[in-house]
């Protein structure tokens, strides 16, 4: 049989099957600049496994990979340890092409599949620390409720010691190399860093308390394999990103500042400068972002490792600009916490955005240290001049928090 797309060798008996999606660049509302991979793997065992599939316009893609390593109808098992249609988009179809014995989920993922294809898919449902017999080797799982849906569940090969790690450390990112020691260690961490400031900061708290759980199951690792990017398997690799988890779920305030903001007629950018000018005077690091040139995703990467978050807009209708609005409805849904904050914004003749901006820091828990600045028509030397104390202001409240 010709198969245009080759497996990727990981292990002696584990072959990577996924596929690469060079040309996403949109994730449900994530800017996927990198594109991505839905990574699927063979297992080849006594009973030969498949563990996750792929978005649906792919599974051809996915099925040569495995018709270069065993015909796809040799396939006993098949596991589902993540629900969500980039994994398991193309899952019923492969299930009536290959026929498994068995195919495995977590009870809330069998519920998930059901509402999501109208039909069981002939699924038997796994326990949390249950195990599985592939005949000569054994596949145990632990559900990851919320990480980060309520079906997630991790696998694990004793024998191989291999964790499949479904959404968890990983990152979208299209590329040819299948290893994180193939790729250099900035592109990980900004990819990694983004990846769970915009999917998984929400769910901080479960994450570490699943690091503590995996940490007293003193399970040996040699290789994490997630369901997007590459594969872990150097220790040292490992080990970092493990760390890395640790502290972005920590989100500790850090002395850096994010000042978002929109413009019509440049007086919001000139108040948002003098903003990050008294910040940077003060020796806090500033990342000035206008809407106009980031994306809302890039954002929220940025908060992942910030102390200070200011947002700016100019009254619009009686209300905040629509990127604005965009934006903080897109982060407040992330729920990053431990940031202090404040408003700015100018206005033609009644200035709304102000009080809106307010609401929605205090919505988002954000600390606003400091009374908001607002500018009618065009600032002056003074207003700027406040500005520039706002965040002067800022940078000391953020350095003794820091």
């Amino acid at each position: 049989m010709k198969t245009p797309f080759k497996a990727v060798k990981v292990t002696d008996s584990i072959y990577w099957v996924g596929a690469i999606d060079w040309n996403i660049k949109d994730f449900h509302g994530y800017a996927t600049d990198s594109g991505t991979t839905y990574n699927a793997y063979l297992v080849l065992a006594d009973k030969i496994t498949l563990v996750d599939t792929v978005k649906a316009p792919f599974r051809d893609e996915m099925i040569s990979r495995i018709a270069s390593v065993v015909d796809p109808k040799n396939i006993s098992v098949i596991i589902s340890n993540h629900s969500e249609m980039d994994h398991t988009g193309c899952l019923p179809e492969v299930i009536n092409l290959i026929a498994p014995d068995h195919v495995y989920a977590s009870k809330m993922g069998l519920k998930a599949i059901k509402n999501h294809f109208h039909s069981d898919c002939g699924i038997t449902v796994v326990e949390d620390g249950s195990t599985v017999s592939l005949g000569d080797r054994d596949i145990s799982f632990i559900e990851t409720r919320m990480l980060h849906w309520p079906d997630s569940m991790f696998s694990y090969l004793p024998g191989e010691s291999f964790l499949f790690s479904q959404d968890a450390f990983g990152m979208h990112l299209a590329s040819c190399e299948r290893f994180a020691d193939e790729i250099d260690s900035f592109v990980l961490e900004f990819e990694g860093a983004k990846y769970f400031a915009n999917i998984l900061m929400p769910y901080s708290k479960f994450i570490t308390k699943l690091l503590e759980r995996i940490g007293a199951l003193n399970l040996d690792i040699k290789h994490i394999a997630p369901d997007h990017g590459p594969v872990w398997r150097n220790a040292e690799n490992i080990r970092h990103v493990v760390g890395l988890y640790k502290k972005w779920a920590e989100q500790k305030p850090a002395p850096k500042a994010v000042i978002t903001y929109d413009t019509m007629w440049q007086s919001t950018d000139k108040m948002a400068r003098a903003i990050a000018d008294g910040l940077a005077g003060s020796g806090i690091q500033v990342k000035l972002m206008s809407l106009q040139s980031y994306h809302r995703s890039d954002i929220a990467t940025e908060l992942l490792d910030s102390g200070a978050f200011v947002v700016g807009s100019p009254t619009l209708n009686n209300n905040v600009f629509p990127t604005i609005a965009d934006a903080m409805v897109y982060l407040k849904g992330l729920k990053p916490v431990n940031l202090i904050g404040a408003a700015f914004g100018s206005y033609g003749w009644s200035g709304e955005s102000i009080k809106h901006l307010e609401n929605m820091l205090d919505e988002m828990k954000v600390d606003r240290v400091v009374e908001s600045v607002k500018c009618e028509y065009i600032p002056d030397n003074d207003t700027l001049e406040s500005c520039n104390d706002l965040g002067k202001r800022i940078a000391e409240k953020l350095k003794q928090i820091c």
